[in-house]
């Protein structure tokens, strides 16, 4: 962390050749979660298959749902201690690829931080939010990532968790601004989007 302005990301893999992964039924179990909030809908294992061309090589940072950032083992032991934080590591099954070591990052804290009188009102059947306002002195800057009340489906990044990440992934990893305290950077129109 450090005294830059705040600034508050969506992560998603970039778009190239390499293979994302999908988590097909696991999906509608973290979303059953990700709204209800009870300890019985928390998930506890997650299956998912790659797609791409199997000639691709597979990404470090897989999956492009708002809710289910996952990540390669590696790079999950590199930041366990930075990330535990703010979550868990759920291991995911991947089909015909047993030995692959992948696990959905389970993004526990949710943070009221919202300023919902300058953002966006949230989508009816989502939840997302296309312009997002932050209050900056409710931003938990402290955590690498977290959730909103109002949009329990989408996990929001903070900046030094994103810096820390592309030193990683580099070109793997778009990260795309939702909201920032500096003037200079410019919050994507569609973060949600694909």
């Amino acid at each position: 962390m450090t005294d830059m302005p705040i600034s508050v990301y969506r992560l998603l893999p970039r778009m190239g050749e390499f293979r994302t992964l999908l988590l097909g039924s696991s999906l509608r179990k973290l979303i059953r979660w990700q709204i209800s909030g009870s300890d019985s809908d928390m998930p506890t294992e997650f299956s998912g298959s790659w797609d791409g061309d199997p000639r691709w090589r597979k990404g470090e940072f897989p999956c492009g749902y708002p809710g289910a950032p996952v990540l390669s083992g590696r790079i999950s032991e590199l930041l366990r201690d930075e990330l535990s934080t703010a979550g868990r590591f759920v291991p995911i099954a991947i089909e015909g690829a047993e030995s692959d070591n992948y696990v959905l990052y389970l993004v526990e804290r949710i943070v009221d931080c919202l300023d919902a009188r300058r953002s966006s009102k949230p989508k009816k059947t989502t939840g997302e939010i296309t312009k997002a306002v932050f209050r900056p002195e409710a931003v938990p800057v402290a955590l690498p990532a977290f959730r909103l009340p109002e949009y329990p489906g989408g996990v929001y990044w903070n900046g030094w968790a994103v810096d820390r990440l592309t030193e990683l992934l580099g070109s793997d990893l778009e990260a795309r601004v939702v909201w920032s305290e500096d003037p200079s950077l410019t919050p994507h129109p569609n973060p949600w989007g694909f």
